[in-house]
């Protein structure tokens, strides 16, 4: 979308293995959140010098979003709700308040709930305070909005083919200096292409690999709540959540009120294997239906009627990575990690651009020129990669205090999150 309205004239062929919307992009949790930086603390780690212009850039992005909603007719039930992060733990009430004074130096639009106040707005027993963000996003339905996107493209002019797994791209070796894009069925010839795979990019472009680890994560979808027992919980923000720990939950109320209630475990299988045979993983399924519980004491009787996962690419920075090959003929930006229904938008402005080959500020950012630091071959990645969850898993159980590896870590700005 982004390079047919900058450009109507040129010829653009979407290509997609599935049905569009079969990997993240229909499979997330559906938060809308401005940050381009997986959170304000993240980006005051990782890009301190540029993050007054990306915190700009955010909300432009955020802005433009909406409008292309409205402009496009994207009926995807997006609700501007904004977002809440809760503690439930009281060591994550003290991490909690720091998190609250570093929203409020930046000017954010931001409230600390205490207890009371807190479960006014979310009436579970775990919740000990809250930070509320009102105008930092909101909610919407996934599948709707790339059903949405995809019909807006198309009246663009874009030719869509769904089932049509690519399996090699290649440089044609011509004077015009095209790339050939092979399906199992047909072949497209183009000037520029863009990989938007994530997950799914290591088999087409090997040299992806070094930037990112596949985890999956898991969700579950209640059946639709009932008067009594959405009153039973408030909520009546109807605030996107998450939770303050390492190992977090995200939850958020969909437009037929029902619940979806996911994250906790990042699953990762060895050489970051993806595949329909890990989209249902019971004993994280089962996890997150014991937490449910234990947060929503009173809604013991609500069903469960959806469940899935899927595999989310992320960079040691939990920001995405920009490249090129062939040539600077493949274009590519992946690992978006658990804020990226936002930030695909500013990717694709930033990709459309280097196609169009138009000479942007953007392209200046050390967000988009900086790679993150690389994650090792294996056996060291599965290696590191386990020492890691269990790091963060101990730290959880000791009050939030980071051992040796994860401050080890953190010294060369590497991290592991879903």
């Amino acid at each position: 979308m982004a390079l047919l309205e900058r450009e109507p004239s040129l010829d653009v062929v979407l290509v997609e293995a599935g049905r569009l919307g079969v990997g993240a992009s229909g499979r997330n949790g559906g938060f809308l959140d401005p940050s381009l930086t997986h959170g304000l603390l993240n980006g005051q780690r990782h890009f301190p010098a540029e993050l007054a212009e990306l915190e700009k850039l955010a909300d432009e992005n955020y802005r433009g979003f909406r409008d292309a909603l409205v402009r496009h007719r994207v009926d995807c039930g997006f609700e501007a709700t904004g977002m809440l992060e809760v503690a439930t733990q009281p060591w994550q009430v003290d991490s909690l308040r720091e998190w609250f004074s570093a929203h409020l130096d930046r000017g954010h639009d931001v409230e600390f709930l205490s207890g009371p106040q807190a479960q006014e707005r979310l009436a579970s027993p775990l919740v000990l305070a809250a930070v509320r963000r009102p105008t930092a996003g909101g909610v919407l339905d996934p599948v709707a909005l790339v059903d949405g996107l995809a019909d807006a493209v198309s009246a663009l002019g874009a030719s869509v083919h769904e089932n049509s797994a690519v399996v090699a791209i290649e440089s044609a070796n011509g004077p015009n200096g095209e790339v050939v894009v092979r399906t199992e069925s047909g072949r497209v010839r183009a000037r520029n292409v863009v990989l938007a795979t994530d997950a799914w990019s290591r088999d087409l472009l090997p040299q992806t690999r070094r930037h990112y680890v596949n985890v999956y994560d898991y969700v579950l979808m209640t059946r639709p709540l009932s008067a009594n027992e959405l009153s039973s919980i408030g909520w009546k923000g109807r605030e996107g959540v998450s939770d303050s720990g390492n190992h977090f939950h995200y939850f958020r109320l969909t437009s037929d009120d029902r619940i979806l209630w996911g994250g906790y475990d990042a699953v990762r299988h060895r050489g970051d294997a993806v595949g329909e045979q890990f989209d249902q993983w019971k004993p994280t399924h089962d996890r997150l239906e014991r937490h449910f519980r234990d947060f929503f004491p009173q809604l013991p009787e609500v069903e469960f009627t959806h469940r899935w996962g899927g595999p989310i690419a992320v960079t040691s920075r939990f920001t995405p990575v920009f490249g090129a090959a062939l040539d600077k003929r493949l274009h590519y930006a992946l690992g978006y990690t658990g804020l990226g229904v936002g930030a695909t938008r500013f990717a694709a402005t930033v990709l459309s651009e280097q196609v169009l080959g138009v000479r942007s500020p953007l392209a200046e950012l050390g967000y988009v020129r900086k790679r993150p630091f690389p994650f090792p071959p294996e056996p060291l990645r599965s290696i590191a990669v386990g020492l890691t969850q269990r790091a963060i898993t101990k730290a959880d159980e000791n009050n939030g205090r980071r051992g040796p590896w994860l401050r080890l870590l953190d010294r060369f700005g590497v991290g592991l999150d879903s």
